[in-house]
């Protein structure tokens, strides 16, 4: 297991390094936001390679990551595709000055790269461990997996729709699954890793790999996802009221404004 994450570790930081020379020709880091979806499915790739016989389960786990991450990195493909890079990245390298390449290799791209193997745990356990038959785990982990990647497909799905509709511009998204949380897509993300560790649990050992939906969890709830994004609505009284009324992160009823 050791040696199969020292490889999965080299593996990504050589893909990640080949992203940042990209992002340095074309003057825009968020492309890391492409390479974190395709990234975790290079992972699973190198697990499986290592691994003397990929059992069914790792097959399984091997789809639902194909899955999420080629949906996760077109999805951003196309949404920053003819626009200026993103505010978050472009606020960075303001704020890094001179230090911005060096910086961003280390604390976009390096740092992107070490969550990966993190957040990726579970899937690496299974392809390495799972030969035992499918149980109740399996199954239970499927079927929130699933659920948790229709919040996030569908989340950002509706969001594309609000956004090309003209009467629609500069407005705030509040309809479909955003009428009951504030953020479908990161409830989305955050479940599916919940998800895939259920899976993990039906392999020895799996209950190790817990430090990956545990990270992933701690990234969007706290760091990079809600603070990170609400930050720049902190002024908008009408975002304020959508506040007030809508649940963070798991979906609730919208209740009243207070």
């Amino acid at each position: 297991m050791i040696n199969v994450l020292i490889m999965e570790t080299i593996v990504i930081m050589i893909y990640m390094t080949a992203w940042f020379l990209i992002a340095q020709a074309l003057r825009r880091n968020d492309v890391a936001d492409i390479a974190w979806g395709t990234g975790f499915i290079v992972t699973a790739i190198t697990a499986m390679i290592l691994s003397d016989a990929v059992p069914p389960r790792g097959f399984l786990a091997f789809f639902l990551v194909v899955l999420w991450g080629l949906r996760l990195a077109t999805h951003i493909y196309m949404r920053n595709r003819g626009k200026p890079e993103d505010r978050r990245y472009r606020t960075w390298r303001e704020q890094w000055g001179r230090h911005a390449v060096i910086r961003a290799f280390l604390q976009v791209f390096m740092l992107q790269g070490l969550l990966m193997i993190i957040i990726s745990l579970p899937v690496t356990f299974i392809i390495t461990f799972g030969q035992n038959p499918f149980g109740i785990f399996d199954a239970l982990g499927v079927c929130i997996w699933i659920t948790g990647f229709i919040f996030e497909a569908v989340g950002d799905y509706q969001v594309v729709q609000f956004k090309r509709a003209p009467a629609h511009k500069g407005k705030l998204m509040t309809q479909g699954l955003w009428t009951y949380t504030r953020h479908p897509n990161y409830f989305g993300e955050v479940t599916l890793w919940w998800g895939m560790y259920l899976i993990a649990l039906s392999v020895p050992q799996g209950w190790a790999s817990i430090l990956g939906p545990l990270t992933i969890t701690f990234l969007i709830l706290k760091v990079s996802g809600i603070p990170l994004l609400e930050e720049k609505y902190k002024d908008n009284p009408e975002f304020q009221a959508y506040k007030r009324r809508t649940s963070a992160f798991f979906p609730l009823p919208p209740g009243k404004e207070t």
